[in-house]
């Protein structure tokens, strides 16, 4: 899983803490909302620092690959507007959801987090469509099928659950709060 999507690479190599927090710091503060961020690093405690750092700061900390002795940690950058009112109508909780996945119901879920956020963490069988690359890819999906949108809180699921529904797709429901906290069946890397 080498080719993940990330918009920024930063090379934190050789640094001894705090160098790390602080360069990251600094890559993420030129991050647009929403961006990732890679930071390949030598220093065995970047792992944790790296991840308590996204917690305190409100960023959300995807996960870290181990390349012999690079640890690349994957970090999304956050927006403020993370928690505002959803505005698409029909929408259900993640218990309704996995209560659909355990009897085996046919419906599709579909995942617009980005490809970094999917590739660690993700419901089996979802479908993989960042927001941003919606419009371009709405020809993946069936019109009549049922979908239910996923992300990490309900923001970007709104959105995208809005996006269908202009565009003909007849059975969308939008999954709150989504992935931060779905404590379902889940796979990635």
């Amino acid at each position: 899983m080498n080719n993940l999507k990330v918009n920024e690479v930063l090379d934190a190599k050789g640094l001894a803490c705090p160098m790390p927090i602080v360069k990251t710091k600094k890559a993420m503060n030129a991050l647009e909302a929403g961006q990732v961020l890679e930071v390949a690093a030598t220093d065995k405690g970047s792992k944790a620092d790296m991840k308590a750092w996204a917690e305190s700061t409100g960023h959300h900390f995807l996960g870290t690959i181990e390349e012999g002795d690079v640890l690349k940690h994957y970090l999304r950058k956050s927006s403020n507007d993370e928690t505002n009112e959803k505005k698409y109508p029909n929408f259900t909780n993640n218990e309704v959801l996995e209560s659909k996945l355990e009897a085996y119901e046919n419906i599709v879920v579909l995942d617009v987090r980005e490809a970094a956020e999917y590739a660690f963490n993700h419901i089996p069988n979802a479908i993989s469509i960042p927001l941003g690359e919606l419009d371009e890819r709405l020809s993946e999906l069936k019109k009549e099928d049922e979908i239910f949108v996923v992300c990490r809180t309900g923001n970007r699921s709104d959105l995208a659950a809005q996006k269908l529904v202009k565009n003909g797709f007849i059975h969308v429901i939008n999954v709150v709060p989504g992935m931060s906290h779905w404590t379902g069946k889940t796979t990635g890397i």
